[in-house]
């Protein structure tokens, strides 16, 4: 028996019944469980830079392509039909190494980031008032978002993997700081004024961040 990121393989002597192989995998069924959720963990803990390897986005599954041409793609996981137009194409070489797998599904991360966090922002500015900030990707292990006196904001890269709704609470969370730098219950007000559902989208957060 091996496991490994593939799963498990069993290799079956010549000649010997399906019971014993039954028997066998019942006898290490703890040792089989245990190890597969050991490659199960690590998969999860570190993304694995290949081609096919599914990427979260907006809380949706996108599966990365790379074209004969060596242009990465990445197209919805769900769906096999040819990639659109007006998906994000990143020409690379044909031969590809997983650092340019990488880099190159970080760029799309980036590209949808900014694109989503400034319109999110824009939004959230007019509802509060407040003058629209400078934005800033963060890759902090711990914070989804921060805001300072100097009116810049910084959210995490890893936010655009969220639905949108988290995306929005953490934009009217932190936008809210520039009229209270705190976490008064006049902040909360605030917040609350913009994104009523902050409480459980708060929650949500924390769950799943």
């Amino acid at each position: 028996m091996k496991i490994n990121s593939e799963g498990l393989t069993v290799r079956i002597p010549p000649r010997e019944p399906l019971c014993w192989v039954e028997s066998v995998l019942q006898k290490r069924a703890d040792w089989i469980v245990k190890k597969l959720d050991e490659w199960k963990n690590k998969k999860s803990s570190k993304p694995e830079w290949v081609e096919g390897a599914i990427f979260p986005l907006l809380g949706e599954l996108w599966q990365v392509k790379v074209t004969p041409a060596g242009v990465v793609q990445m197209v919805p996981a769900t769906v096999n039909a040819a990639v659109e137009e007006t998906q994000l194409k990143l020409p690379l070489p044909s031969m590809l190494t997983a650092h340019q797998i990488e880099k190159a599904v970080m760029d799309w991360y980036r590209h949808h980031a900014m694109a989503c966090f400034s319109e999110r922002i824009v939004l959230y500015a007019r509802k509060l008032g407040v003058a629209l900030p400078q934005l800033r990707l963060s890759q902090a292990r711990t914070l989804w978002g921060s805001c300072n006196s100097r009116g810049i904001v910084h959210l995490n890269w890893r936010l655009i993997q969220k639905p949108l709704d988290l995306v929005d609470y953490v934009v009217a969370h932190e936008l809210s700081h520039l009229i209270e730098m705190n976490h008064s219950k006049a902040f909360w007000r605030i917040v609350g004024s913009v994104y009523p559902g902050y409480a459980v989208a708060r929650k949500k957060l924390r769950g799943v961040g």
